[in-house]
């Protein structure tokens, strides 16, 4: 057996797989109008390790990089699970049913997006998940959207534009734990550096879904009888009450006290199971169907039975089989050597501070494209971009922000990301079904794309773009950290 190190490929090589794989995409979605992503990113995977033993690599040794990855991510696929268990759950125990009645009652459709975006926001950064906050309060805000007759794309943008705030800025929150820990600074100071970008995102987005709901959004589209139908048919269907929303204070409190995400989310369920039992009349066996399968309902409401038949376990397989798909796509890439291939060809262009703030962000945009993984769109720029920081004399303060707004912020815009592919599940905008205006929520995402374009407008400005100070130089030279002449 040879022991011979595998070559590193170049620039047109590792570009092959990428370009072929998101050529067979194409095909699929554009010609086929199939929206179903899975085969095309598995059959890139097989092109790059075709492109991997070319260079030497054994397919064990691939193999092992696309487990890797995989397992890295999979603390997320367990938050997927558990999230599937909650929203079925919630539903059969009213406390879905609950938040859309009360919020049809209370809110108006004028300030509706605008509070929409702020509730999702308070909540992830309460839970620091924006995919458990998706799945309970996003679903809730989806229906009362409904009621007020606002198109459920313009819904999900804010819904998608608050809850991925928390991801920005929550210790809690993995991704927040990640950018750091891959460019060497604390996760204080991360958030603390992530401010100057996303206070300013939010407030623009505030202010754009203000004007929307005043000036696009009126009394009079929001139907009188198309509320009061779904108002009554809650009724019919759920015994509705403010004490329903215990479930989700649970989970809030416990996020509050810094439980784990995944223990937090489970005692949801728990709770969730509980109140279904005593208020909605909801059997053991039941409980373990609509955990599992989601809840079905058929009121004679459509808005009312699309919305809430929905949850469960099984829900979420088909996002899970693709995020997997995709992991070990990007794993394979990164164990072959192509990503890391192409961002050294980038890298070796850039001599300015603005010129690699702004690679560093595209280049987690591009993996989250390719890789479709916001995990690896973090951890590998991370990685790789952190020596030429240094040997600019930049903290890397800047790119861990760099990182998360390419990476968090842009996860739910792509559709066949674990982020993107999780939202159009859950919120229920059936892509998958030939729903494609419902793609709009990516561009009405105000805050997730808006934080990047700040981001690079800073480094060209020098605004909020912090030098590294002398104690963290020294604290990289005794650390034995790769300093990149530039």
């Amino acid at each position: 057996m040879s022991n011979t190190e595998p070559k590193q490929p170049g620039l047109l090589l590792a570009l092959t797989p990428i370009v072929l794989s998101l050529g067979i995409l194409g095909v699929q979605i554009f010609h086929f109008h199939d929206f179903s992503p899975h085969v095309p990113l598995a059959i890139g995977l097989a092109i790059t390790s075709l492109v991997g033993i070319k260079l030497g690599h054994t397919w064990l040794g691939i193999r092992e990089g696309v487990f890797h990855v995989i397992h890295v991510a999979l603390p997320s696929v367990s938050v997927l699970i558990t999230v599937g268990m909650i929203v079925g759950i919630w539903i059969a125990s009213g406390t879905v049913p609950t938040l859309i009645y009360y919020g049809l009652k209370i809110l108006s459709p004028e300030i509706f997006l605008a509070a929409g975006m702020i509730l999702c926001a308070v909540v992830s950064v309460s839970l620091g998940t924006s995919w458990g906050t998706v799945g309970t309060v996003g679903l809730a805000l989806m229906g009362i959207g409904a009621g007020f007759g606002i198109p459920p794309y313009l819904t999900a943008g804010a819904v998608v534009s608050g809850a991925f705030f928390g991801d920005k800025v929550s210790p809690l929150s993995d991704t927040t734990n990640l950018a750091p820990a891959v460019t060497g600074v604390t996760v204080f100071d991360h958030i603390k550096n992530m401010i100057p970008t996303t206070l300013p995102a939010m407030l623009i987005a505030l202010i754009i879904y203000t004007v929307i709901g005043f000036v696009s959004i009126e009394d009079k589209g929001a139907s009188f009888d198309r509320i009061q139908a779904i108002t009554e048919s809650l009724q019919a269907n759920f015994y509705i009450s403010p004490i329903l929303l215990l479930p989700a204070l649970l989970v809030i409190g416990l996020a509050v006290m810094k439980q784990p995400p995944i223990p937090s989310l489970f005692a949801g369920v728990i709770a969730g199971g509980i109140t279904a039992y005593f208020a909605q009349g909801v059997g053991l066996h039941d409980f373990f169907t609509f955990a599992n399968y989601g809840y079905t309902i058929e009121s004679g409401v459509e808005s009312i039975d699309s919305l809430l038949s929905r949850g469960g376990i099984q829900s979420m397989m088909w996002t899970i089989s693709l995020i997997l798909i995709a992991l070990g796509f990007g794993g394979a890439l990164e164990r072959t050597g192509c990503l890391q291939a192409i961002i050294a060809a980038i890298r070796s262009k850039v001599h300015s501070f603005a010129g690699l703030q702004t690679s560093a962000i595209l280049t987690s945009v591009s993996t989250n494209l390719v890789a479709g993984d916001p995990y690896l769109s973090i951890a590998l720029p991370g990685r790789m971009y952190a020596p030429v920081y240094r040997g600019l004399k930049y903290s890397t303060l800047n790119l861990s922000r760099a990182v998360e707004e390419g990476g968090t912020l842009i996860s739910p815009l792509i559709p066949w990301n674990a982020g993107g592919s999780f939202v159009i599940l859950t919120l229920g905008l059936g892509i998958a079904d030939g729903h494609m205006e419902n793609l709009l929520y990516i561009p009405l995402s105000f805050a997730c794309w808006l934080a990047p374009l700040i981001g690079i407008f800073y480094a060209f400005t020098g605004l909020f773009s912090p030098k590294a100070t002398e104690e963290e130089i020294a604290d990289w030279k005794a650390k034995g950290e790769k300093i990149a002449e530039v």
